[in-house]
């Protein structure tokens, strides 16, 4: 499909996998979408702004960069960087057309349904996209599909005219003409106001007083305060609503102040200086007001992305019932969006579209693009680079899921161990993000939809590094394909994810592996070997100085099953590993109540007795100072000691004396290296599934006793 997309401050066309719809999501061919001139030149011209400028500007940035660096190594930093030295912007957010796909479960919408979609990086200029439910809305059979790709600027001007609770009568003043302003005039005239239009171009307050401004005002040239005041009898506006774009510039709030009468209100909707002198804002007692976008539920996951509708008696307008009711005014005639429109340039000439508006003082500022729609064409998932012969000779690997993780360190790991995999494919959510890493990674085509993946025949494993609550279905799935299965972990989030993995698994008798990588690291296969003579069971003492993690991130959420399952099932399989044992008994402990900066699962101490006489305990905290070791360990047996510190070095007291340095290596190359062996039918040994097993059912038994 073609998609625009925006780099370093050019404009060009992309070919990409259509998405794939998702749960809760409506997949939609595009007829026409809507440039938003201010927020998506502004968009181009920062896009210019050099990677290291944009850090300097913002501390937090820096900050993020050396928390990567201690916790995830170099090589996640330069991922990141060179993730955002390549980011495209996929600009867009207002686009009209039918769906043509519904994932199953869906009950509001069906497929041909004619409907408006909104959201920045879901409603892009593309000629396929998949839009949550509670950003669709659907379009009256009399509106055409060029006014109904306004429905986003509609529902942002519908906001503010909302926030200034405008009543019938009242005096309005309208900074901006622009596309928002422009609705926002009309909107307001079919609320029974009366408007006063200000702006600097006289094309646009033409058009203003056209479609029903009472007075207009060039504030360039004009006396505004003077303007006002006689429109509303020395007496001042009952609103101000600020549609208009001047990043930290404080005086057009300003003026709004001086504009209001006493006691009235103003309401910022465009980008502007938030910080006004105290006069004539406190001797007025003036409600100072944001609009939040498109209305209620705007940044709220739980509204937008899992489609939790707010209840209809306590929050009457959200952002989806404001862009119904835009549509219906469309449907009424009471917009006239279309005297808006200057040009409409179809999707091949994008980049003259953005040309168009940025070399022009346009006074109709709305700007289409036109996508030749048809109902006959279908979304096509897959890309395809190159047809080379398949060796058979290598193993043919299908990635799904291209995260941070993947990049840095599995993909860079698969290409050095050319001599084994081959990078056959890839898949990810995002078309961008597939195809880039597709082409790096020299994949023969990438796609959008993971089953493509598991009906190629061509692939021999399939690697999945998606969000944790994913692993279990979609290496179930690959398992039944046929193909070996290397699955990041965890293995599962509950008892019965790891039941029907397993069952794929002993039915396929398919290779597996869900990412256990410490025991791979060559300090950890020095301490088994040390310790492979033992005659007393071990005691290992292992702490995880694991840092804070925000409660907001998806790995606390349903996503990520929370740092227990999540994290702390690495140590478990480690002491499995070193201990070559069943597991007795678990005793676990958190200090932590959720509600807090912490949860539970946060912060806890887990003793595990093995079976042959082993005792492992792991201290997990988020608690502890960032300037010390993530992870140590102690390991006590026969009169010795061995210290493992952070994967870096370990150090030998007692009988034995033996000290090692490493640069830190947690087994990834290692374990990626002996999986094909395991692929090809040796080293089965060094990937038992019971032990894999255990470590998760360990997590899951922790995670019960800690919320107990």
């Amino acid at each position: 499909m073609k998609q625009v997309t925006i780099s370093k401050g050019q404009v060009s066309i992309q070919e990409l996998p259509a998405p794939k719809v998702r749960k809760g999501e409506v997949l939609v061919k595009t007829a026409f979408s809507l440039i938003s001139a201010g927020t998506e030149i502004s968009g181009k011209n920062a896009s210019k702004t050099p990677f290291l400028e944009k850090v300097l500007k913002n501390p937090d940035n820096i900050k993020k960069g050396i928390d990567i660096l201690a916790n995830q190594g170099l090589k996640a930093v330069m991922a990141v960087v060179e993730k955002q030295q390549e980011a495209a912007i996929l600009p867009g957010y207002s686009v009209a057309g039918i769906v043509v796909g519904i994932y199953a479960g869906e009950k509001e919408f069906k497929i041909g349904d004619r409907v408006a979609c909104a959201g920045m990086g879901k409603a892009s200029h593309a000629e396929f996209v998949s839009v949550p439910d509670n950003l669709v809305a659907k379009i009256p059979q009399n509106v055409d599909f060029k006014d109904a790709s306004s429905v986003t600027l509609g529902a942002i001007a519908m906001q503010g005219l909302r926030r200034a609770d405008v009543k019938l009568g009242e005096n309005v003043a309208v900074v901006g003409l622009g596309l928002l302003g422009l609705i926002l005039v009309q909107l307001l005239k079919a609320n029974g106001a009366r408007v006063a239009g200000i702006d600097i171009n006289d094309g646009k307050l033409d058009l203003a007083k056209e479609l029903g401004s009472d007075v207009v005002c060039n504030s360039a040239r004009e006396n505004v305060l003077q303007i006002v005041s006689d429109f509303t009898g020395a007496k001042g506006v009952d609103s101000v609503i600020i549609t208009a774009s001047a990043p930290g510039d404080n005086r057009l709030v300003q003026q709004a102040m001086e504009m209001a009468r006493k006691k009235g209100k103003v309401v910022v909707v465009g980008d502007v200086g938030l910080n006004p002198q105290r006069s004539p804002f406190y001797e007025k007692e003036i409600d100072f007001l944001i609009s939040t976008s498109y209305g209620p539920g705007r940044y709220d996951p739980s509204y937008e992305e899992k489609g939790i509708d707010y209840p209809f008696a306590y929050v009457r307008w959200t952002e989806k019932r404001n862009m119904e009711e835009y549509l219906r005014l469309l449907s009424d005639k009471k917009i006239d969006f279309l005297k808006l429109v200057s040009k409409i340039f179809f999707i091949e000439d994008a980049s003259a579209a953005y040309d168009f508006i940025q070399d022009n003082r346009l006074a109709k500022p709305a700007v289409l693009l036109d996508y030749h729609f048809d109902d006959k064409g279908k979304p096509e998932t897959k890309l395809i680079f190159e047809s080379r012969p398949v060796k058979k000779s290598i193993i043919n690997v299908g990635i799904i899921g291209l995260g941070n993780f993947a990049k840095a360190m599995h993909i860079p790991n698969l290409k050095r161990l050319s001599d084994v995999y081959k990078i056959y494919a890839v898949c990810d959510l995002d078309g961008m993000n597939a195809k880039k890493t597709a082409q790096k990674a020299g994949a023969d085509y990438c796609t959008t939809d993971y089953r493509q993946i598991l009906n190629d025949k061509n692939i021999d494993m399939v690697m999945v590094t998606l969000p944790h609550d994913l692993h279990a279905g979609i290496a179930a799935e690959a398992a039944r394909s046929k193909k070996a299965v290397f699955c990041e972990k965890p293995m599962a989030l509950n008892d019965d994810e790891l039941k029907s993995l397993e069952d794929a698994i002993g039915e396929e008798k398919t290779p597996y592996w869900p990412g256990f990588n410490r025991r791979f690291s060559p300090l950890v296969e020095k301490i088994r070997e040390l310790a492979s003579n033992r005659e007393s069971p071990l005691m290992i003492d292992y702490q995880m100085n694991a840092g804070y993690v925000p409660l907001n991130s998806w790995i606390h959420g349903e996503a990520g099953g929370g740092r227990n399952i999540g994290e702390a099932c690495h140590i478990y399989d480690l002491f499995t590993f070193l201990t070559d044992s069943e597991v007795a008994s678990v005793n676990a402990v958190s200090i932590g109540v959720d509600g807090g900066k912490y949860l539970k699962n946060d912060n806890f101490c887990a003793t595990l007795k093995f079976k042959d006489g082993s005792v492992c305990s792991l201290i997990y905290t988020a608690a502890g100072a960032k300037n010390y070791s993530k992870e140590f360990a102690k390991i006590y047996f026969d009169g010795k000691m061995i210290v493992l510190d952070d994967f870096r070095s370990i150090k030998t007291y007692g009988s034995v004396n033996f000290s090692q340095k490493w640069d830190q290596d947690k087994g990834h190359y290692l374990e990626l290296k002996r999986f094909a062996d395991y692929i090809k039918g040796d080293n089965k040994d060094l990937f038992p599934l019971w032990q894999a097993v255990q470590a998760t059912m360990i997590s899951f038994e922790v995670e019960r006793q800690i919320y107990l």
